[in-house]
């Protein structure tokens, strides 16, 4: 495992150590988070209130991707488009602290620390999906309109990137417990999206999006809706952000509901054709299946963990209802 309890131990003592670059004591105390495509620590008694610091995956993003992901986020604080933590600087002024790891170089980016939690599952969510339909307007709009910094870089995630020939989160074939049959399944859904999505790779409904607005990535404090964790922002479709947002969930009963509260606060905010609407199921549908590979390739984290082989016989079903409705 890539995450196992020793590698994260030797993770946190190099970590520790690379803490003054932030001007910060190597003895403030770190506590691990999450451990999803990175392993993120808060670090508490800093002097500069709690911070979150995120250790890169190695072999994901580039150094370029990284800065282009942070400049993103400073325009958007900037312009007043959402709510989510600022980056916090090195002591040099930089962004991007390296770490090294077993003679391979990570690297490490801060945060302001916001309190919160997810909102939590089930009907209640309305509400919150409908003010994340509003929060995604707002960032299409903004994409639309900024003007990207030179050398600006981030992932496409189109057909090809996602269960195409290739796949940013590994083959969707290797998915846990699959058989032939499963994959034959599979094969026939994701041959229908590609020929329904192709024609939808284009300028007005394809741009830079946040791209994982799921609930574990939005923090709730007294009312406030903060974003967090751009980490895998990219380019694609516009609509796929909703599909993200529904992320480990597509298969609950309450999902209805919560489509049409996004649709209701997307559209408080911008225009949204009506042809959107039947759109948004093969979104579910790509989204759904790539998870299926996610969890396969990255079976150390706790959210693969817990998901597992219920997971992929859950896309099965959605995948047989998908073909169903447009095969």
């Amino acid at each position: 495992m890539l995450y196992d309890a020793a590698f994260l131990a030797r993770l946190e003592a190099g970590l520790a150590q690379a803490l003054p670059l932030w001007g910060l004591a190597p003895d403030t105390r770190l506590d691990l988070l999450t451990i999803s495509e990175n392993a993120t620590f808060r670090a508490t008694g800093t002097g500069l209130g709690d911070l979150v610091l995120r250790v890169h995956r190695p072999g994901y993003h580039t150094r370029t991707e990284i800065a282009s992901e942070l400049a993103w986020i400073a325009a958007l604080r900037a312009d007043g488009v959402v709510t989510t933590p600022r980056p916090i600087p090195l002591a040099d002024g930089g962004l991007i602290a390296d770490i090294e790891d077993g003679g391979a170089t990570r690297q490490v980016v801060a945060f302001e620390f916001f309190p919160g939690a997810a909102p939590d599952e089930g009907a209640g969510l309305d509400a919150w999906f409908r003010a994340l339909g509003a929060v995604h307007a707002r960032l299409h709009e903004h994409a639309r309109r900024w003007r990207r910094p030179a050398g600006f870089a981030r992932k496409v995630w189109n057909f090809d990137s996602t269960l195409g020939a290739a796949p940013l989160w590994g083959d969707y074939r290797a998915g846990l417990g699959l058989d032939e049959k499963g994959r034959a399944l599979l094969e026939r859904a994701a041959g229908v999206l590609q020929a329904r999505l192709a024609p939808l790779e284009a300028p007005g409904n394809f741009g830079l999006i946040h791209a994982d607005l799921r609930l574990a990535n939005l923090l709730v404090e007294e009312g406030r809706l903060a974003l967090i964790d751009f980490d895998d922002c990219g380019f694609s479709w516009f609509l796929y952000d909703f599909a993200a947002a529904i992320s480990f969930i597509e298969h609950e009963p309450y999902v209805p509901a919560l489509r049409a509260a996004w649709l209701e606060g997307y559209r408080a905010v911008a225009p949204l054709a009506a042809e959107a609407e039947g759109q948004l199921d093969l979104f579910v549908m790509l989204r759904r299946i790539l998870l299926t590979a996610w969890i396969a390739s990255h079976a150390e984290t706790p959210t693969a963990r817990a998901m597992g082989l219920p997971y992929t016989q859950g896309t099965l079903a959605l995948a047989d209802a998908f073909l169903g409705r447009h095969g």
